[in-house]
């Protein structure tokens, strides 16, 4: 980390000086290709912004690239009227920007959810997995391009602030909005969160990913404060659900590793998805997740999923998908308003997994996501509040 930009002051003891990544090499992650790139307010407002994005930039000399330099990032429009025409087309955009009030308290509500702090130096993801939640969002509906946040030194500063407000350990979690490693080959955004939660006293970094680009990660000195989860399905289900995606296989090689230097590494398994011989797949699945990582966490979920989203869902796949076949659709008109399997299903589903990883890892921590009381309660898990995104 280049000692240079504005300094972070921890408990009035000069901690480092953050700055956006300079001294790396950027290369083209996979599944991600680039046709056209929007540079936005903010986006180079300073040289050391412009040095970065102009780098990343070269690296696709086929792409357009726009500049739209008094347009906000959530204003661009791409003038596709079929909403799964503009989705497709938007996983081809890159856009740079500044995100303001990027750090965020998570406001759920009608659900066993912890709620907690999040920050976004991304936004969305240029994976294309069908059942994604994403879609539906308002700001991804109507511009659902891949975005790099290059105020990220200030975002850093400000979960600083909040840590030492909050005067306890705090984790900040980097996955709602975006997968947090899929473009690091570009950014090396790793480089700087990574020791910055490493020096911290009270700060920690929780992540969720689907990528593979660990390698950046191998080299970092981490002190276990960046706890790192991955999005996991039995590869019968991520080869027919998660397109342009990493393979299972990958994620798991990318794990062990991760866990090998010292990492604190999870597993989030969401959604579970009842194909056919669901049981069995996800039984042997769960046995070789557990003896291939040694996990600190598993958290389990179903699909629940936000009206726009299961439309644009709909559309990839027909109405009679894996999916769609299996919600209950009276679970939207109560609690947290997502549509989601049947009570019955899901306790079906979370027994059949948690008794799986208990016969073979009976210390493992065990969570449900974005559950019911009562559904925790069947499934004999009496601690809600323990999950992926908080410590």
């Amino acid at each position: 980390m280049r000692p240079i930009g504005r300094q972070v002051d921890l408990f009035g003891e000069p901690l480092f000086r953050l700055s956006l990544p300079a001294d790396y090499e950027p290369f083209r992650p996979a599944y991600f290709e680039v046709s056209r790139i929007y540079l936005t307010k903010g986006s180079v407002a300073t040289p050391e912004r412009r040095r970065f994005v102009e780098r990343i930039c070269g690296l696709y000399p086929e792409a357009e690239v726009r500049e739209c330099l008094d347009t906000p990032h959530s204003r661009i429009e791409l003038h596709e009227r079929d909403e799964l025409a503009r989705h497709q087309l938007g996983k081809h955009i890159l856009v740079f920007g500044e995100l303001q009030a990027a750090v965020r308290f998570s406001q759920e509500a009608g659900n066993v959810c912890p709620n907690y702090w999040h920050f976004s130096p991304y936004g969305f993801c240029p994976y294309d997995c069908k059942y994604c939640y994403l879609g539906g969002t308002i700001g991804v509906k109507f511009f659902p391009a891949v975005k790099i946040y290059v105020n990220l030194p200030e975002m850093l500063t400000e979960i600083d602030r909040i840590a030492r407000r909050r005067q306890r350990p705090t984790a900040f979690y980097l996955g709602k909005l975006q997968d947090p490693l899929a473009l690091d080959s570009l950014t090396a955004y790793s480089t700087l969160m990574v020791p910055f939660f490493a020096a911290h006293p009270l700060a920690r970094l929780t992540l969720l990913t689907k990528s593979t680009h660990v390698d950046r990660l191998l080299e970092l000195e981490h002190q276990g404060h960046t706890i790192l989860s991955w999005s996991v399905n039995p590869p019968e289900v991520s080869a027919a659900f998660e397109g342009n995606a990493p393979s299972v296989d990958d994620r798991l090689e990318a794990m062990r590793r991760v866990a090998q230097r010292g990492y604190p590494v999870r597993a989030v398994m969401m959604p579970i998805i009842p194909i056919q011989g669901w049981e069995d797949i996800y039984t042997a699945f769960t046995q070789r997740l557990i003896e291939t990582v040694p996990l600190q966490r598993l958290t389990l979920g179903g699909i629940c999923i936000y009206r726009g989203a299961r439309a644009l869902m709909e559309r990839k796949m027909g109405p009679d998908n894996a999916i769609s076949v299996h919600i209950d659709n009276d679970t939207s008109q109560i609690g947290d308003g997502r549509a989601r399997y049947s009570p019955q299903l899901r306790n079906t589903a979370y027994t059949l997994i948690i008794e799986a990883a208990q016969r073979l890892r009976p210390d493992l921590e065990l969570a449900l996501c974005l559950e019911e009381k009562a559904v925790w309660q069947s499934t004999g898990l009496r601690r809600p509040g323990r999950c992926n995104c908080v410590l």
